[in-house]
């Protein structure tokens, strides 16, 4: 396989600062969202950010804590961010194994890479909506990308009674959505997401770091097919691939996304907590 690309380092400082900025600008714009002004919407825009990374990265982990903060902070007004962390398995080379990594996830960063037309994958790399590239230095250039992500048409999506059931063992619910107005058909996705972890990281890159992650993704099904001038409803029951966690909440993330992987046509977020 050929080795990927990494970015620089991104300084814990110009963390802070970017985070900052990109508040205090989102609180003084109004986004609009499908033509409509949003600064009294009651039910925000779902915009899906992808953090494709590695705990074997020395480049990650300022991402890591960036995308915490998205999610916590929610600084675009009348949008909600979803995030997922989605750990390639290329860095476990390097001395450190990263527990969360799959190479089922590597495989869906080389489904984009050939989607997108780049170069390379490479870590940490953020995508908004499974179409664009977060540069998130650039603090306008960041609150702008995910602006245009909010006012992009989307599908009404619904998580109905997500639970959790057998023992911990499964999670089970039903997924629908409004009618698809694309011409073009949709892969109905369901991410199962711990909800917060942590690695003290011993060797490689890493090493001698403590490392905080959020909406770890351990799986992504594939649940149906959602066609062109259709709505899509089925249950769905998965099993669980749970890695050693502290954490005791889950997240769901149901999204309808154009082959390819292409664009995110819509995005719906539960909480569930394990006995």
């Amino acid at each position: 396989m050929r080795h990927p690309a990494k970015s620089k380092t991104f300084p814990s400082a110009s963390l802070a600062v970017c985070v900052a900025m990109l508040i205090s600008v989102a609180a003084t714009t109004t986004v609009s969202v499908s033509g409509t002004s949003t600064a009294e919407d009651a039910s925000p825009t779902p915009v899906l950010i992808e953090l494709f990374t590695s705990e074997g990265c020395s480049s990650c982990p300022p991402a890591d804590s960036l995308l915490e903060s998205l999610d916590s902070r929610q600084p675009v007004r009348s949008v909600q961010l979803i995030v997922l962390s989605e750990h390639v398995d290329y860095w476990n080379h390097d001395g450190w194994t990263d527990r969360f990594s799959s190479a089922s996830i590597t495989d869906r960063q080389y489904n984009y890479v050939r989607s997108l037309h780049l170069n390379t994958p490479y870590t940490p790399q953020l995508l908004v909506d499974g179409t664009t590239e977060l540069r998130y230095r650039d603090t306008e250039e960041l609150l702008k990308k995910l602006q245009q992500a909010s006012a992009a048409p989307k599908i009404s999506l619904r998580l109905i009674s997500p639970s959790i059931a057998a023992g911990n063992s499964f999670v089970q619910g039903r997924i629908e959505t409004g009618e698809n107005g694309s011409k073009n058909k949709a892969e109905i996705y369901l991410a199962v997401a711990l909800d917060h972890a942590e690695s003290q990281v011993a060797a490689g890159e890493n090493s001698g770091r403590h490392i905080t992650h959020v909406a770890v993704v351990t799986d992504i099904a594939k649940i149906g097919k959602l066609e062109p001038g259709k709505n899509f409803a089925q249950d769905f029951r998965i099993k669980l691939k749970l890695p050693a966690s502290e954490s005791k909440t889950i997240r769901l993330v149901a999204f309808a996304q154009e082959p390819g992987p292409g664009k995110v046509l819509a995005a719906a977020l539960a909480k569930l907590t394990m006995e």
